[in-house]
């Protein structure tokens, strides 16, 4: 079955898509539970603010890690 380039682009774009979504899932998940250890108020902590900005950006880094280390 031949499929037309733009229709490969959009299925490219939408697998794209669902992949972000789902890193956004897993980093929202992972970061909070190790962050927020009681009821959040209605601002977060310094410390937690700190911890979500820190656990995010490392997990950010090891994606890419892992990414870069795949396409080799």
């Amino acid at each position: 079955m031949d499929s037309s380039p733009e229709l490969q682009r959009f299925l490219e774009q939408e697998k794209q898509n669902m992949m972000m979504k789902e890193l956004v899932g897993k980093l929202t998940s992972i970061c909070w539970d190790k962050c927020i250890t009681s009821a959040p108020g209605s601002k977060f902590s310094s410390g937690e603010s700190t911890c979500l900005t820190n656990c995010t950006q490392r997990y950010l880094d090891m994606t890419m890690i892992i990414a870069k280390r795949l396409q080799m």
